[in-house]
C-alpha cells in the first residue's frame, strides 16, 4: 500500500520544517493575554513547592524526586523516615538542572536503583528528552557523583538492576541483532564489576519476533532469587530461576500469560485467562497462592488457594507484598476495596479506611522485605491526594495521616456522579461526572469534556487533578471519564472483549457515554468535547471518523492513528496481541478503525486538536504528522501541536505541561459553544 506522506515519518529538515511551521502557526494562533494567564495559573500548580512528595525507603532514609518552578527537572534527595513523618529536612542528592546544564543535555530523571545492603551507590536512569531510550550510569552517594570507573550504558531502551556480588543484571542493546522487533533488548547478561559488559555472560536470549527479554533479583532475606523473563508477547512471558553461578535456568512452570511474583516460599498469580488445572478450573482475574516448589516441579490443583475470585461486578486492582502477607485492592462497580491475607493461611480480611464515596485508594510497602508497615494514598476528583502511613494485618488498618496536597482550585457547589450507558450490544458503561451540581443534574446544559482509554487492560479511576480542576471545572466545565471495555475495570473478560476484532466495542461504548451526557441533559452535542492520548488517542481518531456528529470539538494526544504501519514502527510489533498483525488477514478488521484510512474529502467533522512529541520514540509521531496531513489536503478543521521534547509523555517538565494543557483548554474555550 503506497503511502504519499510517508515522509512525514522521517526525521530529515524538511520534515522539521513542516512540523515547526504548523507548531508555530498554532501557538502564535493561540497567544495573548488569555492563554498567558492560563499557563501561569497551570504551571503555578504543576510547579508548586508544596506539592505531595512520596518516597520510598532504603535503610534509615526516605528517597524522594521532587521538581518545582525554581527545579523543573527535578531533585533527587533524601530524608530520614523520622523527619519525613513531620517536617522533612531534605538532603539534595542530585541536582538534574545543574547535570543538565553541565553536560548540555536535556536530562529527565528516570529512577534510582540503589545497591544494598548499604545503599551507598545507585544506578541512575536518565532519558534525553524525556524517551523511553535511557542512560544509567552508577552514583556513589558519599560524594555525590558519577564514578568514571563504574557500571554505565549508553543510550538503549532497556535496563540496569543489582544483584548480588556487587553485579548487575543489565538488558541493552548490545550491537547488530541484539533488539527485538518492538526495539526492546532481546538478551540479558549478568555484568560483573571490573569486566567489560562485552564480556558479561548471556542469562537468557528470546527470539527477534519476542517484545523484551529483562531479568530481576528478589532481596528478600533468606528467599534471596534472580529470575528472568522472556516476553514472547504482550500478554505471556516465560519466567525462569536464575542460578547465578552456574547460569543455569529453570522455568517457573506456572501460565505464561498470569502475573507471577513470588512472597517468601509462595508463588502469587494474577490469572489474564481461566487456569485448567486437574480438572479443575481456577476462573481469569483470580488471584492464586501455591507453593513455590510447586511452580518448579508443576502445581498440584489441591495445593492452590484462591485468595481473590473475580465476579461480575469485582475485579482485581493491585497487591502489595508485606513481610507476613499481602494486601490487594480491588474494583467493585469502579470502587475501590482493600483486603489483606495472611501468608500460609491466606485467610482474607477486608479492611475498612475511611474513604469517600468515589474516592481511590494506592496501598504500597514501605519496605517488604522487613515489615508489614504500609503507605496508604487516597485520592478522589475534587478530594485532594492524602498519604497515610502505618501497618496492616488481619487486625486491620493502623494508620495516620501524613500530610495532603493543598487544593488546587474552588469546588464549591461541585459534585461527582457515577452513571450508566448502554452501548451498542446493550452492554452498561459506567462513567464518572464530575462538575456543577446544577450542569451535573441536567439543570443547565454546561461545556463537557469526555476522557477515555479503553486499552491494555489500564482502569481508569477517580484521582485528583489539580490542572483539570482550575483550567475547566473551575471555569465552568463538566469532566466526564469514559470506563469503557479494552480497560480494566471489570477484569479480563471487559479488556478482552475489545482485543482485535471486537475493538469496535470500545468505540461504541465511548460513543454511547456521549449521546447519554447529550440525552441526560449534561450538555449539547456543540458544547461536547472529548480528549484521550496514546491508545486513546486512537479512541479520539475512530471519534473523529466514526462518530463525528456526536462532538463538538476533538483532541488527540500522542497518537496512533495509521494501523496499517503501526507495527513497522518504533514499539508498535509489541501491540499487535492488543489489536492485530496488519500483514495478515487481521487487515479486514483493522482497516474499520484505522483512522488514518477513514477520512472522507466530503465528510463532515468536528475540529480537531493533534498533539505529539518529536521525541516519542514509543508512538511515531508521524501517525499524527500524517493524519493532519491528511486532514489539511481534505479542508478540514485541524491544528497541530507537536513538543519538541517529552517522549511518550508529550511533556519533559512543568512549563512544557502547562504550555500544553493551556492550548488544550484555549482550544476548548474556542471551538465549544
Amino acid at each position: 500500500m503506497m503511502d504519499p506522506r510517508i515522509w512525514l515519518e522521517d526525521s530529515t529538515e524538511t520534515t522539521f520544517e513542516w512540523v515547526m511551521a504548523r507548531t508555530d502557526r498554532t501557538l502564535e494562533s493561540y497567544g495573548g493575554s488569555g492563554f498567558d494567564t492560563a499557563k501561569s495559573e497551570l504551571f503555578d500548580i504543576l510547579s508548586a513547592k508544596d506539592k505531595l512528595d512520596l518516597g520510598t525507603l532504603r535503610g534509615g532514609y526516605i528517597y524522594n524526586f521532587h521538581t518545582d518552578g525554581n527545579n523543573p527537572r527535578g531533585l533527587w534527595r533524601r530524608t530520614t523516615l523520622e523527619d519525613y513523618l513531620s517536617e522533612p529536612v531534605w538532603d539534595v542528592l542530585l541536582d538534574i538542572d545543574a547535570l543538565g546544564a553541565a553536560e548540555g543535555e536535556s536530562w529527565v530523571f528516570g529512577g534510582a536503583n540503589l545497591r544494598r545492603p548499604n545503599f551507598d551507590r545507585a544506578l541512575i536512569t536518565l532519558k534525553p528528552g524525556g524517551s523511553d531510550a535511557n542512560v544509567v550510569r552508577e552514583f556513589d552517594l558519599e560524594t555525590r557523583s558519577f564514578l568514571d570507573d563504574g557500571y554505565s550504558a549508553p543510550a538503549s531502551k532497556g535496563s540496569m538492576s543489582w544483584t548480588e556480588n556487587d553485579s548487575v543484571l543489565v538488558a541493552r542493546d548490545f550491537g547488530a541483532g541484539s533488539l527485538t522487533d518492538s526495539g526492546y533488548p532481546r538478551s540479558v547478561r549478568l555484568w560483573k564489576r571490573g569486566t567489560s559488559i562485552a564480556d558479561a555472560p548471556t542469562i537468557l536470549e528470546g527470539e527477534r519476533e519476542d517484545i523484551v527479554v529483562s531479568a530481576s533479583h528478589d532481596f528478600t532475606p533468606g528467599y534471596e532469587r534472580t529470575f528472568a523473563a522472556r516476553a514472547t508477547d504482550f500478554r505471556n512471558t516465560i519466567l525462569y530461576e536464575v542460578d547465578e553461578e552456574t547460569l543455569e535456568l529453570t522455568e517457573i512452570l506456572l501460565p505464561h500469560s498470569a502475573g507471577v511474583g513470588m512472597v517468601k516460599d509462595w508463588a502469587i498469580l494474577e490469572l489474564r485467562y481461566d487456569w485448567h488445572l486437574d480438572g479443575t478450573t481456577f476462573a481469569a482475574g483470580s488471584l492464586l497462592a501455591l507453593p513455590y516448589a510447586d511452580a518448579l516441579t508443576g502445581p498440584v490443583a489441591d495445593r492452590v488457594v484462591t485468595i481473590f475470585a473475580p465476579t461480575p461486578h469485582a475485579s482485581l486492582a493491585g497487591l502489595t507484598e508485606l513481610q507476613s502477607g499481602i494486601v490487594f485492592t480491588t474494583l467493585d462497580n469502579v470502587r475501590s476495596r482493600v483486603y489483606f491475607a495472611a501468608i500460609d493461611t491466606w485467610e482474607v480480611t477486608e479492611l475498612h479506611p475511611d474513604l469517600g464515596e468515589f474516592d481511590s485508594i494506592g496501598v504500597s510497602a514501605v519496605d517488604r522485605e522487613r515489615g508489614d508497615d504500609v503507605w496508604v494514598t487516597t485520592t478522589g476528583f475534587l478530594t485532594s491526594t492524602t498519604l497515610l502511613y502505618g501497618s496492616a494485618s488481619k487486625d486491620g488498618l493502623d494508620i495516620a495521616q501524613v500530610r495532603s496536597t493543598p487544593e488546587r482550585f474552588d469546588a464549591s457547589g461541585m459534585v461527582v456522579r457515577q452513571r450508566w450507558a448502554v452501548s451498542a450490544d446493550g452492554t452498561r458503561v459506567p462513567y464518572f461526572l464530575v462538575g456543577a451540581r446544577e450542569a451535573i443534574d441536567g439543570g443547565a446544559p454546561a461545556r463537557c469534556l469526555l476522557d477515555g482509554y479503553g486499552g491494555f487492560e489500564i482502569s481508569r479511576t477517580p484521582g485528583y487533578a489539580g490542572t483539570y480542576g482550575k483550567g475547566w471545572l473551575e471555569k465552568g466545565g463538566v469532566y466526564a471519564v469514559a470506563n469503557i471495555r479494552g480497560g480494566g475495570e471489570f477484569g479480563p473478560s471487559w479488556h478482552q472483549a475489545a482485543l482485535k476484532e471486537g475493538r469496535h466495542r470500545a468505540y461504541a461504548d465511548f460513543a454511547a457515554v456521549a449521546a447519554d451526557l447529550v440525552a441526560t441533559g449534561v450538555t449539547t452535542v456543540d458544547r461536547l468535547a472529548a480528549i484521550g492520548g496514546s491508545n486513546g488517542g486512537l479512541l479520539m481518531g475512530n471519534m473523529y471518523t466514526t462518530y463525528p456528529e456526536l462532538f463538538g470539538a476533538i483532541v488527540c494526544r500522542v497518537p496512533l492513528l495509521d494501523m496499517k504501519r503501526f507495527s513497522h514502527l518504533l514499539a508498535g510489533a509489541s501491540w499487535m496481541d492488543e489489536y492485530g498483525n496488519p500483514d495478515t488477514d487481521d487487515w479486514e478488521f483493522l482497516q474499520a478503525y484505522s483512522p488514518y484510512h477513514n477520512v472522507s474529502a466530503g465528510g463532515s467533522y468536528p475540529p480537531i486538536l493533534v498533539m505529539t512529541s518529536t521525541k516519542d520514540d514509543r508512538v511515531h509521531p508521524g501517525h499524527a504528522r500524517k493524519f493532519v496531513a491528511l486532514l489539511e489536503e481534505c479542508g478540514h478543521d485541524v491544528e497541530y501541536y507537536e513538543n519538541i521534547e517529552g517522549g511518550h509523555a508529550g511533556a519533559a517538565d512543568a512549563e512544557q505541561s502547562a504550555l500544553s494543557l493551556a492550548l488544550i483548554f484555549q482550544f476548548l474555550e474556542r471551538r465549544l459553544a
